[in-house]
């Protein structure tokens, strides 16, 4: 078994996609549209047969998470670039373009070496070797 694809429902989806088809290298599917629910999608495809799929509808209430905190349910997911340097430059161009880092690339107790950052609507994305 495998993870097929992780879902978000965003606010802004052609600025979620560009996000991501910038940052991550993804690949954005033909948009998926659902007139009578009102529903739009992207499924984004990374290099290793991941999707991401990104989705919007009027009347989702906003997350009542806060960003800086920790929550039960799913608070996170990882993005491998392949080397310590990867995270490092994708972090501080990230940073230049004005994404917050509220985590700094380090080593973490179990090994792997990653930095936290947030996407256009505040999902936490770890960037790991």
């Amino acid at each position: 078994m495998r993870i097929d694809h992780l879902a978000i429902w965003t606010h802004d989806l052609e600025k979620m996609r560009a996000f991501y088809e910038k940052y991550f290298n993804v690949t954005a599917g033909e948009k998926y549209i659902n007139p009578k629910k009102n529903f739009e999608s992207y499924f984004l495809n990374f290099e290793n047969d991941c999707r991401l799929e990104i989705m919007k509808m009027p009347n989702i209430p906003a997350n009542e998470n806060d960003v800086y905190k920790q929550f039960t349910g799913l608070i996170h997911f990882a993005i491998s670039t392949g080397s310590k340097e990867q995270v490092d430059t994708l972090t501080e161009q990230l940073r230049a373009d004005g994404y917050e880092i509220v985590g700094e690339p380090r080593t973490t107790g179990d090994g792997y070496y990653e930095s936290v950052v947030l996407d256009p609507e505040g999902n936490r994305i770890e960037i790991t070797e």
